[in-house]
């Protein structure tokens, strides 16, 4: 795959077309000088957002270049396909594959790194003289790759058949397009009010154009991966008159009719081109979304978008952008750390999305509309992946978003009545197993964020915990005979080693989270439930392992086998393994890890069995087969590499925390080792080069081996988190010893209160292990 420099200046590469367009349009090209600058912010100028956007379809990040704020509503960006409209399977769930030729315009919405492609509205798409919008997806528009720029808040591309440049921006809830058409020529904005992403569709869909204000407003439900059945609604303004405009449903297009209705429609809007024959017409479009009404997209746009022009628009962007990514300043000789750094930072901060517009109204579960008076709600909260990583990162940078989403998961259950493990658009979606929610409210109460509705958050936690969730509610399925045998059957169900690891490690967060709320009780009987990891190890296999209701354990075990082949035979193989193999699950007990390696019989089984583990991973990153072994794309997995820190082998910890860092991220279009679901590897880069990683669900942290020189991180409590890492270079990988505020560590793991007032790291880096990994204190 080809690397991506997303500052460079565009060469104007043409697409195939006859010889008159080509030399029509190198004639009007000559004339269009403006050319896509992002211009970024000092940190923004380290981040490629097209770093994830390629690679082997299944094995890809699935992530988008386009224009988006921190956390915002609005991520404006290409719909890319193959000629002819088609897409194929996963090669676009954000909407954009890099190797995609063509595209079908610009839409508003989509998730950042997940496998589901729900969003897509309101598309929009240039065009030029008397073309027509009907069988518009049959004929997308070419893509010049090698046109495209793109940084924090900003994306541009040179659109070679139209002899147009496309720029995009966006604040919150708004998004902002800037179309520079050539001189002499009449240009369109076709506005797709039905689309959506890949195999979704859209119904009762509305638009009303009202020409003499240069407005454009409308409305539809969509039905798009996670966004099952979700309204949607906008209003779009134009900076020029609106020379004339038609509107279509399905085949039936007709000039001068403001307004229709029906599951595919849109308006055409068309813009004179100026008296100048050195200047093309240069519209500025301002698109306002809300999920709640059509008045709340109308608020949403006057308040953060009119009076604005896009450079205005950018330029705030920008600034957020840079705000949010100067929460941790980093230091580093090496460019390609600093790119992967902050690409992997402005990754972890897209999702989850602000659903709440500006004047406190948010659409909940069961499209309920509510008040968010003293938080943000948001949604599309890919849990299940983002409680190992991207919500511990949100714990120390983005307290505030943090407890948003704490707020807006109790707000979730009230309705639904179950803390959900991945809500999306305004309800469950019902993706994953297990409650990590649990693991989120734990940490982040043991982590000192109290302020929001703890004894009501706990209340849902104990329901789904020891009973079946309520109807149409995310819960612990099969958890009666669970709780009835100590362990989830193989014989009665699927999955039956995931559930009983992640319920057991679910029900350890559970046990910390009552005993700080002073309910000893039940801490002890969570506590009790957590260690049921133990009743599925098989000591002939020394595997977790699939175990019937009689006692008896399915055979053969087979190791290598992996549940992506065993689909192939029907489940039968490894059915209790879910997203990967024995082998991948046999390290999934970080709640306990004393108790796991004593499973082992020794720590030095452990260590040898884990190495092993480590040293058969692929040697290619996104690979076409990840394999058995350690996969940095598989999330269940990703903490591994730190368990040796329980071991006494802090070293090999050290070792395979920078052969990730150095070998699982790029600065390519494949540069993730597979979906980054939200941000989860985006977040572990960021935790790892800082040189620590947490145990989710608890207060605890492993420390690792940073790859940056310097970094300060500002703190909930407004103090600076500082590490220093002297001597680290890509061959000093080594702790050769840390302090912690001036102290000597002994041990390579640290609680949150050691450092949530501020503190210090240093470490001293070399090539070679140090004696006990860096930790002896002299011992």
């Amino acid at each position: 795959m080809p690397t991506r420099r997303p500052h460079h200046s565009p060469s104007l590469v043409r697409s195939r077309r006859s010889p008159l367009s080509v030399a029509l349009a190198a004639l009007l090209a000559c004339a269009c000088t403006h050319t896509p600058d992002p211009d970024p912010g000092p940190l923004g100028q380290h981040v490629d957002p097209f770093i994830g956007t390629g690679g082997i379809p299944w094995a890809q990040a699935m992530l988008f270049p386009g224009a988006t704020t921190p956390f915002g509503l609005v991520r404006l960006s290409p719909d890319t396909c193959f000629p002819g409209g088609v897409t194929i399977g996963n090669m676009a769930t954000a909407g954009y594959w890099v190797s995609h030729p063509n595209m079908f315009g610009f839409s508003h919405t989509r998730l950042s790194g997940t496998g589901s492609s729900a969003g897509g509205q309101l598309r929009v798409r240039p065009s030029v003289g008397d073309a027509s919008p009907v069988g518009r997806d049959n004929r997308p528009l070419a893509i010049s790759h090698a046109d495209e720029k793109a940084s924090p808040g900003y994306y541009g591309t040179w659109i070679p058949e139209l002899s147009a440049l496309a720029e995009l921006t966006a604040t919150t809830h708004v998004g902002v397009h800037r179309y520079a058409f050539a001189p002499g020529v009449e240009g369109h904005l076709w506005l797709d009010v039905t689309s959506t992403l890949n195999g979704g569709h859209a119904e009762q869909g509305h638009v009303e154009v009202h020409a003499a204000e240069q407005e454009v407003v409308g409305q539809a439900r969509i039905f798009s991966g996670f966004w099952r059945n979700l309204p949607y609604y906008f209003v779009a303004r134009v900076n020029q008159p609106i020379a004339s405009f038609a509107t279509w449903k399905a085949d039936d297009y007709q000039a001068g009719r403001d307004t229709i209705d029906g599951g595919d429609v849109g308006a055409d809007l068309a813009f004179a081109a100026p008296a100048s024959t050195t200047a093309g017409v240069v519209v500025e479009l301002q698109v306002g979304l809300s999920f709640v009404s059509v008045e709340n997209a109308r608020a949403n746009l006057e308040a953060e978008a009119v009076g604005k022009t896009f450079d205005q628009v950018y330029a705030e962007a920008r600034d957020a952008w840079e705000a949010a990514l100067g929460k941790i300043q980093v230091t580093s000789s090496d460019d390609v750390v600093l790119t992967n750094f902050y690409t992997s930072l402005y990754h972890s901060l897209i999702m989850p999305t602000n659903f709440t517009d500006v004047n406190g109204e948010y659409l909940g579960f069961g499209e309920q509309v509510g008040f968010a008076d003293d938080f943000t709600y948001r949604t599309d909260l890919s849990i299940w992946d983002t409680f190992r990583t991207e919500h511990p990162l949100l714990n120390l940078i983005a307290a505030d978003v943090q407890r948003d989403s704490l707020k807006s998961l109790v707000r979730m259950a009230r309705v639904g009545g179950s803390l959900p493990r991945w809500p999306s658009g305004a309800g469950y979606t019902g993706s994953m197993f297990g409650t990590p929610s649990d693991m989120v409210v734990a940490e982040s109460y043991l982590k000192g964020l109290t302020d929001f509705e703890v004894e009501e958050a706990y209340s849902y936690m104990k329901v789904t915990a020891l009973g079946p969730a309520p109807s149409g509610a995310d819960g612990r399925d099969g958890i009666e005979r669970c709780l009835e045998l100590g362990y989830c059957p193989n014989d009665e169900m699927p999955e039956s080693v995931s559930r009983t690891l992640e319920y057991a490690w679910a029900d350890a967060a559970i046990a910390g989270l009552a005993a700080a709320l002073g309910h000893d009780d039940e801490a002890a009987l969570f506590a009790e439930h957590a260690q049921w990891y133990r009743n599925i190890w098989n000591p002939a296999t020394r595997y977790f392992d699939q175990k019937n209701a009689d006692g008896t354990f399915f055979e053969p075990l087979l190791p290598e086998m992996s549940s992506y082949i065993d689909a192939l035979f029907g489940n039968y193989y490894v059915p209790g393994y879910v997203e990967g193999s024995p082998k991948q699950w046999r390290w999934s007990v970080p709640h306990d890890p004393q108790g796991m390696i004593g499973l082992f019989g020794s720590a030095g089984s452990f260590v040898s069995e884990l190495d092993a583990f480590m040293s058969r991973a692929t040697p290619t990153r996104a690979a076409l087969y990840p394999g058995a072994d350690y996969w940095h794309g598989n999330q269940h997995d990703i903490h591994a590499i730190y368990l040796f820190d329980e071991a006494g082998r802090p070293d090999l910890t050290q070792k395979w925390v920078r052969w990730a860092l150095d070998t699982r991220y790029a600065n390519a279009v494949d540069g993730l080792d597979g979906n980054d679901d939200g941000g989860t590897l985006s977040a572990w880069y960021v935790l790892s080069a800082l040189g620590f990683y947490p145990v989710s669900g608890t207060d605890k942290y492993w420390v690792g081996s940073p790859n940056v020189e310097r970094a300060e991180l500002v703190l909930p409590s407004g103090e600076t988190l500082v590490v220093i890492a002297e001597n680290q270079s890509a061959e000093n990988v080594y702790v050769q010893s840390v302090t912690l505020n001036g102290e000597p560590m002994c041990e390579p793991t640290f609680r949150h209160a050691a450092i949530a007032d501020g503190a210090t790291f240093r470490f001293e880096m070399g090539p070679a292990p140090a004696p006990d990994g860096g930790f002896g204190c002299g011992s």
